[in-house]
């Protein structure tokens, strides 16, 4: 008896679904794109319960007639490909035939179509795979899909499924994308019965880009000009640099009015901002590529959100040179950027002025220097040797200080726990250097601030009374639908740390109260950092709700960043890192301080 044998179509359907129909947004992205290839200038999206109970898609595209509609539902059968010589100039968003059939393999489905001008059209109704019914209805030009109970006939795949509120944010955030793709027609959402949102058809992309990403982005949009090399061409909009995020959530790429992901124009558009951008912030990015399909490949990903690029350098020259073009006159404009780029920032002396002690040095050096009541020298001046030669030799307060911290338990230390330690300086405005009983000790600010928040958060939370400071005027915020799912899911761990946030319709929250312990910080920005951080987490990336800890352990992060060192807040600084549980380590495990020993300088230096 063969042990080779085909599979049963049904079961070949359903095989082929699990490339096709990874959660319900598959479902919303293949129908979608059936009916913008179908020339649509309506859309109509709805879901229920996260699009498990019900997803619907109905278009005033072209239509079927029977003999179609009823072919359409076989494996490999489209309308869109022709001849293998079809696969170099694909210029449809779908050609595979596959979309269908999978999708009627895995649940309860039904299509209805009526081409322009026909009498009456046709409704399809399959389960499972199995064809049930076929007959004349009446219905408007066009097709709907209903697809119902997804899954219900495969429940192992069924219950992978997220919670239905990510789900739906799913569904969500693949409407508005391809929205965002094709500003000429009219996209209705409707969820849960209600209209989610719904965007008139413009020929202006940044009326689309203010509808689905808020209308306060207007202002700041930076348009990158229509910028064109042989075979490809570039335009759309930037937001300013000042307005980066942590992770890629606010970049959307448009192929010949496909949604893809790319990690050559990402690289590009990084590269573009070098100097402008803090490392690992990126940017705020819409961008529009016109590419011969000659030049590209968009077979090479089961769901087509990947695609590979014959000419990748020249692609890559292109982004560089639009992005460039669009930054320019800002960047002649800036005098505060850090880095490779930025370095106007920086102040440098030369060594003649390094080597004269009675001449003001530059930004802040000597301003550094009266502040902690020492000389500061540039290394490599001619009296940088004697003057650390005298005050090695000096044997004031070195000795002193010495004999001071020989005894055993000092009063003031048996007080507060933390070890005397005299504030030499400040390094790059990051660094506390301290001078301790056996070497030099250098602490972050940043990793001591976080410690601190952290505790605070903690005790606040168990105390129950998280202090915090009502907003003058909340802030309206309009999150990527993704994101706000993230916000609610930690709605009580937010307000357990004192932030106040609520819905606010769709996908907009409203922020009305911060910590006090951060009320120094933007509160836009730090919502943002913080989403950032919580999706890019395991909890967040698997749909769960975090513990507190985790949450206050991120909250915590995203509030210090940035904490720069200053010489008068030294001291404060270090009591109340010392009088944390664990002022050694963060919360995530970085050392707070770290030391170098007497002797481990002395054998640096070679004795």
């Amino acid at each position: 008896m063969p042990r080779v044998h085909v599979m049963p179509d049904a079961l070949a359907s359903q095989v082929a679904a699990g490339e096709v129909v990874e959660r319900p947004a598959s479902v919303v992205k293949e129908l979608v794109e059936n009916s913008l290839d179908a020339g649509a200038k309506e859309l109509r999206v709805e879901s229920q319960r996260g699009g498990v109970a019900l997803v619907k898609v109905s278009d005033d595209g072209c239509g079927m007639d029977r003999e179609d509609a009823v072919l359409s539902l076989e494996r490999h059968a489209t309308s869109k490909l022709r001849d293998k010589e079809g696969l170099t100039t694909i210029t449809t968003l779908g050609f595979r035939g596959e979309a269908l059939p999978s999708i009627a393999s895995v649940s309860r489905f039904r299509l209805t179509t009526c081409e322009h001008g026909a009498v009456a059209g046709t409704e399809i109704v399959v389960e499972g795979g199995r064809l049930r019914d076929v007959h004349e209805a009446g219905c408007p030009p066009g097709t709907t899909v209903e697809v119902r109970d997804l899954f219900y006939n495969l429940p192992a795949r069924r219950k992978f499924l997220r919670s239905e509120a990510t789900e739906a944010a799913h569904i969500d955030y693949q409407v508005r994308l391809h929205a965002l793709s094709c500003p000429g027609t009219r996209v209705i959402y409707r969820k849960e019965g209600r209209v989610s949102f719904d965007v008139a058809a413009t020929d202006d992309r940044r009326v689309r880009i203010g509808d689905l990403t808020g209308r306060q982005n207007l202002g700041k949009l930076r348009e990158v000009p229509f910028l064109e090399h042989p075979g490809m061409a570039v335009s759309g909009y930037l937001l300013p640099p000042d307005e980066a995020r942590k992770s890629r959530r606010g970049q959307y790429l448009f192929l010949n009015g496909r949604p893809v992901e790319d990690q050559v124009v990402w690289r590009a558009l990084g590269e573009a901002h070098r100097g402008a951008l803090v490392e690992g912030r990126h940017p705020g990015a819409w961008l529009w590529l016109e590419i011969d399909p000659l030049l590209v490949d968009v077979n090479v990903h089961p769901s087509k959100r990947e695609v590979r690029f014959h000419r990748p350098a020249e692609l890559r020259a292109l982004i560089l040179e639009a992005v460039e073009d669009t930054l320019r006159p800002e960047r002649k404009g800036s005098s505060g950027l850090t880095g490779k780029a930025g370095s106007k920032a920086l102040p440098v002396r030369s060594e003649t002025s390094a080597g004269d002690g009675e001449k003001p040095s530059e930004a802040g050096v000597e301003t550094r220097s009266r502040e902690t009541g020492s000389q500061v020298s540039v290394i490599g001046s001619s009296g940088t040797g004697a003057l650390l030669r005298d005050e090695r030799s000096a044997p004031s307060e070195p000795q002193t200080w010495r004999a001071e911290v020989q005894e055993e338990f000092p009063p003031e230390e048996e007080e507060t726990g933390a070890p005397s330690f005299r504030v030499v300086g400040i390094l790059e405005d990051r660094y506390l250097l301290l001078e301790a009983s056996d070497g030099l000790v250098l602490l972050e600010g940043e990793a001591a601030r976080e410690r601190i928040l952290y505790e605070n958060f903690l005790e606040g939370a168990k105390n129950g009374a998280m202090d915090s400071q009502g907003l003058l005027v909340p802030l309206l915020l309009e999150l990527e639908p993704r994101d706000a799912d993230v916000v609610s899911r930690n709605a009580e761990n937010f307000r357990d740390s004192g932030m106040e946030v609520e819905p606010f319709g769709g996908v907009t929250i409203q922020l009305r109260s911060m910590p006090v312990l951060l009320k120094a910080a933007d509160p836009r920005s730090l919502l943002l950092d913080l989403v950032d951080e919580l999706v890019n987490s395991a909890e967040g990336r698997s749909g769960r709700v975090l513990a507190f800890e985790k949450f206050a352990g991120e909250l915590a992060r995203v509030g210090a960043r940035g904490e720069r060192c200053r010489v008068e807040l030294a001291q404060s600084l270090l009591n109340e890192l010392f009088a944390c549980d664990q002022p050694y380590c963060t919360p995530g495990g970085r050392p707070t301080l770290i030391q170098l020993s007497s002797s481990e300088l002395r054998r640096k230096f070679g004795k």
